[in-house]
């Protein structure tokens, strides 16, 4: 049941932010996309991690939101432009991919040097 309750969690969160966020940062500029921040990203944290819908490890880092994001967006965009376009956001993909690896590998050793102290 918890990895249902997590699926909708992560789907209610990417299917809105897909829905909303464009339209608010495309009327509004940069103030419309920090607004569509604030009035998604909150509530939906708030009811997926405050009100326990998706399962989180104490241990475990709050990227899960993003990541299901990240999948709403590229498959909205699969299924409403074609696979095509999967393929042509693969160069970008493998860079976020690189750049996450960069970035544990650095928290890892921040990590270690913060217990020497």
């Amino acid at each position: 049941m918890k990895f249902l309750r997590s699926t909708v969690g992560y789907m209610i969160a990417g299917m809105i932010v897909m829905s909303v966020w464009g339209a608010f940062a495309n009327t509004y500029g940069i103030a419309g996309g920090y607004f569509a921040a604030f009035i998604i990203i909150g509530p939906m944290w708030y009811m997926n991690h405050y009100h326990g819908l998706i399962k989180q490890d104490a241990d475990a880092a709050f990227v899960d939101m993003g990541l299901a994001i990240a999948i709403c967006g590229v498959f909205r965009d699969a299924f409403l432009y074609g696979f095509h376009t999967v393929v042509d956001s693969l160069p970008t993909i493998l860079l976020v991919i690189v750049g996450a690896t960069l970035g544990g590998l650095f928290a890892a050793k921040v990590e270690v040097d913060m217990e020497k102290d």
